[in-house]
């Protein structure tokens, strides 16, 4: 009797375990949508060439200057110290814990933290630190390093880092090297994973009280470079990390080729371009077709020293334009800002000023499934929208919508005469040959440029503008004026962009670029003041999407309202990446669907 009686206890036992949720276990990467493409046992991102050479150096430049080493701060921020943590040059002194892979839409592998176990419903996230993460100094990366990270960026960090535990209901050690986020009702889907991209400093290496000062003194990182020699505004040297303890972990073999890497600043694009000629600079990235041809036309060109290359992406490109401060009543008005966005010529730059190589700009997402043009809005849009009505055109809804096509003379009539009609029915006139709005103030703006490029485009504009009666001023400035204007908001139109790049997986950063709280946040990204309740609502739809289906369609939700909202005049863009290198330069066979990756390419060995 009691053996049978201790089999049923013990079958029932397996039945009521069996019932129970399964426990998540660790796993070595995260995606925003389904499972990382890379299994546990990857060796390597597919665009690496993992024998690549070790050695040697590399200058890049840029336009601007730096008075300040720690990126994380807002205080003096303008064209901070590139490097440190960088889309472009590579993350070489600051890492997070997880690592992106760059040929997958939103894709995160181990680094700092080796593993992650994330809940199903994505409330909380549990990292398990790699035991062999060291700071540059030698100390180990510990859960007190994360705990002390997020507690200073709330209180002295920049937009978006001092933002993100308003989102984290609990944030604990919960072993030597493990460390679990909770969060709470604010948090979307995404944030997890940008929980996983964010930097981490080092406790004993940071002063909580001073962190938000201005700082060029070398700071410890656990990445594989240290700043070597600091020349304040002109130049800073990272060189390698003998010791860095994550060049053989699979995330980061192939990356981080270079002994030395310097970052040159140069006060324009035209001295950044002859430094290219002479040699200093190892590659020029014109995005101008025209000058693309002039840049190269050097005797080390033709004796095959420089070289010439267009990378392919899969990604939707940068949308650039004129961006209206709509914080100001002069662009408060969406029908005056359409009428505005009208006027733009792009059929004449493109054919006077670019060589007819570039497309125009129509969509936030183009030539992407998440672009409104081409896609009628369906029931899952339509639903996102109705709260909304009247918010978004027939013509976008259709996804039948495009900007005017003129003649290419400079002086559409038909167009002119279209835009004219739309001022005056928004109440504005013509009165001895200026344009006045409903209250009899002559209407007219300023445009913020800071180079040569900026200003023929502001001047095409200008000069359009004025058939209509409407008087435009162009100021240049330097990058840091610039930078310095834009965290103030302090301007009425300037030439930008809608964020640094693209993607297939838009995420938080929306909330960043067009979010009503940014709106209000000086030093955030949404120059324009975008601060529309609909925006919001894709933007958190967008965010908490748990299909493939809800998240196209909350992205083409925000296409269509900013589109609708023409907060700035797109103007053009390139299929391509294009650039051009001293031949001693040698970069892996594939490129993944980001573009190129300088922190993949090597120096030819001697």
């Amino acid at each position: 009797m009691d053996r049978v009686l201790v089999r049923l206890i013990a079958a029932t036992s397996f039945l009521a375990l069996s019932l129970l949720p399964a426990l998540s276990e660790p796993k070595h990467g995260i995606a925003m949508q389904g499972e990382p493409a890379l299994p546990p046992d990857y060796a390597h991102f597919n665009y690496v060439n993992p024998d690549a050479p070790k050695g040697g150096s590399v200058t890049y430049c840029v336009v601007g200057s730096f008075d300040n080493l720690n990126p994380f701060i807002l205080k003096s921020l303008r064209t901070t110290a590139r490097g440190m943590m960088d889309t472009v040059y590579g993350n070489l002194v600051f890492e997070p814990l997880m690592q992106r892979n760059y040929d997958e839409p939103f894709s995160l592998y181990g680094l700092l933290a080796d593993s992650a176990d994330m809940d199903p419903d994505r409330k909380s996230i549990e990292f398990h630190l790699n035991p062999n993460a060291k700071w540059s100094d030698g100390q180990p990366v510990t859960p007190d390093d994360v705990l002390f990270t997020y507690d200073v960026f709330t209180a002295k960090g920049r937009p978006p880092y001092s933002d993100r535990m308003s989102m984290i209901a609990k944030l604990e050690k919960t072993g030597d090297h493990s460390v679990k986020f909770t969060f709470n009702d604010k948090a979307n889907r995404e944030f997890p994973l940008i929980v996983a991209l964010t930097p981490i400093i080092p406790k004993h290496a940071f002063d909580k009280d001073t962190f938000d000062k201005t700082t060029l003194r070398p700071l410890i990182g656990s990445g594989p470079y240290t700043v070597d020699k600091v020349l304040p505004g002109q130049r800073i040297v990272f060189k390698r990390n003998p010791n860095y303890w994550g060049k053989d972990i699979p995330a980061k073999r192939g990356f981080d080729n270079f002994d030395q890497i310097t970052i040159e600043y140069f006060l324009n694009a035209n001295a950044k371009t002859e430094a290219f000629k002479k040699g200093i600079c190892a590659l020029d990235d014109e995005t101008d077709p025209v000058k693309r041809d002039r840049d190269v036309d050097i005797p080390a060109f033709r004796k095959g020293e420089v070289k010439q290359e267009y990378f392919d992406t899969g990604i939707p490109p940068v949308v650039t334009g004129f961006l209206f401060n709509t914080r100001l009543p002069k662009f408060s008005n969406p029908v005056v800002r359409r009428a505005l966005g009208m006027l733009y010529d792009f059929e004449w730059a493109n054919k006077n000023l670019f060589a007819g190589k570039f497309n125009r700009t129509m969509s936030f997402w183009q030539n992407s499934e998440l672009s409104a043009l081409g896609h009628p809005a369906g029931d899952r849009e339509k639903a996102l929208l109705a709260p909304y009505p009247d918010r978004v055109p027939p013509e976008v809804m259709d996804g039948s919508w495009r900007p005017p096509v003129t003649d290419g003379s400079g002086q559409d009539r038909r167009v002119l005469r279209e835009a004219f009609d739309l001022f005056k029915g928004a109440g504005y006139q013509i009165q001895d040959g200026r344009m006045v709005d409903p209250q009899g103030n002559p209407f007219g703006f300023e445009i913020l440029t800071s180079s040569q490029d900026e200003e023929r485009l502001a001047a095409l504009y200008q000069r359009t503008l004025e058939k209509i009666g409407i008087a435009v001023t162009i100021r240049s400035l330097d990058g840091d004026q610039i930078q310095s204007r834009k965290q103030r908001f302090d301007f009425e139109v300037l030439v930008g962009t809608s964020g640094f790049n693209n993607s297939l997986s838009p995420g938080s950063e929306q909330l960043g670029r067009w979010g009503t709280a940014a709106a209000r946040q000086e030093g955030s990204f949404n120059l324009a003041g975008v601060a529309d309740p609909a925006v919001d609502a894709a933007i958190k739809a967008m965010l908490n999407a748990r299909t493939k289906e809800d998240y196209v369609a909350a992205v083409r939700v925000l296409d269509r309202l900013l589109i609708s909202g023409n907060y700035m005049v797109p103007m053009q863009y390139n299929t391509q990446q294009w650039l051009a290198y001293w031949s001693y330069l040698e970069h892996p066979q594939k490129t993944p669907i980001f573009g190129y990756q300088l922190p993949t390419w090597w120096r030819k060995p001697d």
